[in-house]
């Protein structure tokens, strides 16, 4: 199985950016669909963005489209979310998780909760106005 490890995340200004990044270890990281999720408090988690296997295809949640970024470097077992034009409303615990099989569809990105059976233990991003 994979361990995933975030980090980058922090306390910014609005309309500040941030990275995130996931750093996957004990298995073939490029096995792995990669999903992004937050959690602000009192709220179920949800679903930001998500990146396939070969990293060329990506989906992204309409309240971060154009501001939010998956990317992945399989050789270096790393995943990425880069993160601009923050607001308020972004706060929140952001996690990574992680897919293994099977695979649906052409796409290989996965939105829902359901789909990943790894986790990171998270990361605070706090976006002040």
């Amino acid at each position: 199985q994979v361990h995933l490890v975030e980090s980058g995340g922090g306390l910014v200004q609005a309309g500040g950016s941030l990275r995130l990044s996931c750093t996957a270890s004990g298995r073939t990281f490029g096995d792995y669909s990669m999903g992004w999720f937050r959690q602000a408090p009192g709220k179920e988690r949800e679903f930001v963005a998500a990146i396939s296997r070969s990293g060329g295809n990506t989906e992204y949640a309409d309240s971060v489209k154009g501001r939010f970024t998956a990317s992945r470097d399989n050789a270096k077992n790393t995943a990425y979310l880069q993160m601009n034009s923050l607001k308020p409303e972004d706060t929140a615990v952001y996690y990574c998780a992680g897919r293994n099989g099977p695979y649906y569809g052409v796409s290989d990105v996965y939105t829902g909760k359901g789909y990943y059976g790894y986790w990171g233990q998270g990361t605070q991003v706090t976006v002040s106005s």
